[in-house]
């Protein structure tokens, strides 16, 4: 007699172990050297490559087990550039730093100004959602030198562009940004 507060567990066979393995290892696996190439190429600052890899992986593997699954390069590569796309998104105002760099200014004390506090704050904010809303190009550029400080030849280097086309994408982000604190009347030249 069965209990409904136990649901039967049903135990895989040894076949169905192994045909699951077979099919990963014959039909997903393969692909792993060109699902990174193409995640190098299109997201050339994910750092969480291995963590993207895997998701999509498992991903693919669900799909497959539910019978949802026609095309798996297709199917994976989607997963891999949706999963990139929803941690940059998680990431988008997050900065990364180690506890030793973050500034003594973090720390409120008695005599410090409440008021230039929080404005402080909100501009770090306003400056945060101005570069968040650049195109992906200039944000990576913007990121890489205002918030990592990297000079012009690195971020060439990391991303695999020109020097010329980073300078290029930096004085863009700069005008992009400069024109979203004009329309909010944040600029000293946008007061006149």
């Amino acid at each position: 007699m069965s209990d409904a507060r136990f649901p039967s567990v049903s135990v895989p066979d040894d076949q169905s172990v192994q045909a699951r393995e077979h099919w990963f290892e014959h039909e997903v696996r393969p692909l792993e050297p060109a699902l990174r190439a193409f995640l190098n190429r299109r997201f050339p600052t994910l750092v969480d490559q291995d963590d993207v890899v895997q998701e999509s992986f498992l991903k693919t593997f669900l799909a497959w087990q539910r019978g949802r699954l026609t095309s798996v390069r297709g199917f994976l590569f989607t997963v891999a550039g949706n999963a990139t796309i929803s941690l940059f998104r998680r990431q988008k105002y997050l900065v990364a730093l180690p506890v030793n760099e973050l500034s003594a200014g973090r720390v409120i004390e008695d005599d410090v100004n409440v008021v230039e506090n929080v404005c402080s704050r909100e501009e770090l904010a306003l400056i945060a959602t101005a570069i968040a809303d650049l195109p992906e190009r200039c944000r990576q550029v913007a990121v890489l030198r205002l918030l990592r400080g990297c000079d012009c030849g690195d971020i060439a280097r990391e991303l695999g562009i020109s020097e010329q086309t980073v300078r290029v994408q930096l004085s863009r982000a700069m005008k992009k940004c400069t024109h979203y604190f004009r329309e909010r009347g944040l600029s000293k030249e946008g007061k006149r």
